[in-house]
């Protein structure tokens, strides 16, 4: 009964870890941001608001990208635009960090805090 939990418990910390990372790169380049911290906390807040609206029918999915962005713009310097921008770039290097994680590994992890990834 405690592995299950365990186990989720740790996909959860490595997933955010990850989304984190993403945007830890993206705000690197973007907004010259350089705080790992940050950026997970970043990912966790971006998560918890992509699950507030995510599943809401027809709008959602759009809503919760704004709030996803919305969060990026509120923790980043640089407005919408830049926020949009990182949220991008966030998501590519959540895909490749991805890849090498779960090729190299042989895992099958996600990314909290990066949508759709």
């Amino acid at each position: 009964m405690i592995a299950p939990l365990v186990g989720s418990l740790v996909a959860f910390v490595v997933a955010l870890l990850v989304g984190g990372l993403a945007i830890y790169v993206s705000a690197s380049v973007i907004a010259d941001a350089d705080d790992y911290g940050h950026a997970v906390v970043t990912a966790l807040f971006g998560a918890i608001g992509w699950a507030l609206f995510s599943w809401i029918p027809l709008i959602g999915t759009i809503l919760a990208l704004v709030v996803w962005v919305g969060v990026i713009n509120w923790r980043y310097p640089g407005g919408w635009k830049n926020a949009a921008v990182i949220g991008i770039v966030a998501w590519l290097a959540a895909l490749v960090i991805l890849a090498i994680v779960n090729t190299v590994l042989g895992l099958g992890i996600g990314a909290f805090g990066v949508p759709g990834v």
